[in-house]
């Protein structure tokens, strides 16, 4: 369904006010706490936009644990309260802005924060990472400055670990009788090198400490696969280190932790914070920000009555957390108002995840080797409705959204690497693997073939086994920025989604990849790929929230699928930018680890592969692939071709005019490391990339 034209849209936005008056709007951020305001990239101008001003402060929070907007949010009943009966919390916000709003765009634009790094800059603007942009370095090329676009940052998760300018959020513990609660946690421990003392944690999170450090019925167990056998540790081998300030818990083990096994701490641990706050957080800062003029204490928005519309952004991680929101319908505040009119969804798989459960760990997610016992990739995982085989559930991750004539316009966007380690295709694809699945009308989904999961790849191997993947995906995000935000506020219809399918065979089992892909002499192919288990953590879980059962009870898994290869080893379903339509190599979305690192038949979370083109006939040592001068008659030759690559993706929206010289350029660049690299076999030459 498209947007209605601009004047239907003014006339809904009306009412809306009207309504509005009728009720008087409770602004849930209660107090904005403006603690820095200077300018922004040294006073640069961005073209006809102008200079932009970057406001740093603090968001404090008011949620009613009765009103049924806040119903689903785990023991927020136990929370403690005001004495008005709300529930206070406070947050950390940055805000980079147009000086002069008049001459911006009116649209705000919100980047889901990752574990408290932001996002957005580095992916539209190619600017560096930087949790704390200032100088002009961090514009990048100010693409979004030139846009018009007001950028938002705010806490959401309490567990993230502070410094390095990560966004801080402190949530309240759930307590019963004055008294915090305590309950089992599982906490999986894995390391890629050996270690005495590790944390019980992943990621930079805090983790809950255990509830008596002494405890003789806590458990640590090792397997080396994640259906393998547990075998219990004698508790008297491992020990909780004694709490620091600001530190994770922290186990020290005789003789110690080796890689690429699976350790497993089963404790009672105590504190659990309201988790599903931080999502309400996101929910009332965009609510603020979009809606009204002042708080409560009648401090001025920062940016007033601006934004006519408002697109959240979210990466991995925060792309989770918008699809989380979405199927708790998290995303309407206490007013029943959207949050956001649209979301970017990218590399977020078919996942949603610990955000909004007791003794949550917001930052642990399944993949093919580590973490798969807790609950992130659980059904639904379409935006249409479909039927569990397993369970008989018939649902779909908008049906919340939906019933409240509440979904937004919505972009996914995935690169390859996340159907071999993060389910992506169960947005699309059956929970059996048989069949397609059809897309909401106003969602859309385009896979960048042979995209790994990051950007950017070292020139050393690492933990891998082959060289990493050098495609930089980001134009392709950048150039559908724009066009999501037209068909929100103007109902200009984006480009069809392109995705690999059953119907056409480009989607598949891993049997069928290892298949087709090309006979390269010494390369390992992967065995298996991320098939999430249906989880079992006990009769409260579904309808309170509270895990009664650590570790999880693993159930049958989904069926999830892979794209298929062509005969160069690349993708061949989703869209195909110049190095994998004019290829130097084979682009993977799936890397191994090195047998040194254990684990040698497990997949790396987020890594890809690059296997290059032999750059004569002479060099191809048996490798099917034909080699560069056997491609292409020339250096220019190859160029042309990327060129022409890529002008077609300019026609058809998914790259902007402005990158192709870039792009094409670092296809030069490619070509000669690829045809300089003769007998070198390290991944040195990626540097010179």
């Amino acid at each position: 369904m498209n947007r209605p034209p601009a004047s239907s849209l003014r006339v809904a936005l009306l009412l809306s006010a009207l309504c509005l008056l009728a009720a008087p709007a409770r602004a849930e951020v209660v107090r904005v706490e403006v603690t820095e305001r200077a300018p922004f990239a040294d006073g640069r101008s961005f073209g006809a936009v102008g200079p932009y001003e970057r406001i740093r402060g603090r968001l404090h929070y008011a949620v009613d644990p009765d009103d049924p907007a806040n119903a689903r949010i785990v023991d927020l009943r136990l929370a403690p309260r005001r004495d008005d009966g709300r529930v206070a919390f406070a947050g950390d916000f940055l805000l980079l802005k147009p000086l002069d709003l008049a001459r911006g765009n009116h649209r705000l634009l919100y980047d889901v924060n990752n574990r408290g790094d932001l996002i957005a800059l580095n992916i539209f603007n190619f600017a560096p990472w930087n949790n704390d942009p200032t100088g002009a370095a961090d514009a990048g090329d100010g693409f979004l400055m030139e846009q018009g676009y007001s950028l938002l940052w705010s806490a959401w998760n309490w567990d993230v670990l502070p410094g390095n300018g990560r966004l801080q959020i402190e949530l309240p513990v759930a307590t019963e009788g004055g008294q915090p609660i305590a309950g089992p946690l599982a906490a999986e421990i894995a390391t890629d090198a050996a270690a005495r003392i590790l944390p019980a944690v992943w990621g930079n999170s805090r983790g809950y400490p255990p509830a008596d450090a002494a405890e003789p019925a806590a458990r640590l167990t090792v397997r080396p696969s994640p259906e393998a056998p547990r075998q219990e540790l004698p508790r008297a081998d491992w020990r909780f280190l004694p709490p620091q300030d600001g530190a994770p818990v922290r186990v020290e083990l005789e003789p110690g932790f080796q890689p690429g096994l699976l350790y497993e701490l089963v404790y009672t641990a105590t504190e659990p914070r309201v988790v599903g706050l931080g999502l309400a957080a996101i929910r009332d800062a965009l609510s603020f920000f979009r809606y009204e003029t002042a708080d409560a204490a009648g401090n001025a928005s920062p940016l007033g009555a601006d934004p006519a519309a408002v697109i959240a952004f979210g990466v991995s991680q925060s792309g989770r957390v918008i699809q989380h929101m979405l199927l708790e319908a998290l995303h309407l505040d206490e007013n029943g108002r959207p949050a956001f009119d649209a979301a970017f969804i990218h590399a977020a798989g078919g996942g949603k995840g610990s955000f909004n459960h007791r003794l949550a760990q917001t930052t642990r997610h399944p993949s093919h080797h580590e973490d798969q016992l807790y609950p992130a990739d659980f059904f639904p995982f379409a935006t249409t409705a479909e039927r569990d085989p397993v369970t008989g559930e018939t649902a779909g991750v908008l049906d919340r959204a939906r019933s409240a004539g509440a979904v937004p316009y919505l972009f996914y966007t995935s690169t390859s690497t996340e159907y071999w380690t993060r389910s992506a295709s169960l947005l699309h694809v059956d929970a059996a693997g048989a069949r397609d699945l059809a897309l909401d009308p106003r969602a859309r989904l385009y896979v960048i073939a042979g995209a790994q999961h990051n950007n950017g790849a070292r020139p050393e191997r690492g933990i891998f086994e082959n060289c990493g993947n050098p495609l930089d995906h980001r134009p392709v995000l950048r150039a559908l920025l724009p066009a999501l935000e037209s068909w929100t506020t103007a109902g200009v219809v984006p480009p069809a989604s392109v995705y690999p399918r059953l119907a056409d065979g480009t989607i598949g089992g891993v049997s069928d990849y290892r298949r087709l892909f090309p006979a390269l002499p010494g390369l390992r192919l992967p065995i298996g790929n991320l098939q999430p288990p249906r989880l079992d953590l006990g009769p409260r879980f579904a309808a309170e929230g509270i895990a009664d059962v650590q570790p999880a009870r693993r159930g049958a898994p989904f069926v999830t699928a892979v794209p298929l290869p062509d005969s160069d080893g690349n993708d061949r379903g989703g869209l195909r930018l110049p190095a994998v339509a004019v290829p130097l190599g084979s682009h993977l979305g799936w890397n191994l680890r090195r047998p040194e690192a254990g684990a040698p038949d497990a997949l790396g979370r987020w890594a890809g592969s690059f296997l290059p083109f032999a750059a004569t006939a002479r060099d191809r040592r048996g490798d099917p692939r034909p080699a560069l001068t056997q491609r292409y008659a020339t250096r220019a030759d190859f160029l042309a071709r990327s060129r022409a690559a890529a002008d077609a993706l300019v026609g058809q929206g998914f790259l902007l005019a402005r990158d192709v010289p870039v792009i094409v350029a670092e296809a030069g660049r490619g070509y000669d490391t690829v045809m300089a690299r003769g007998e070198d076999r390290s991944c040195r030459y990626l540097a010179d990339w």
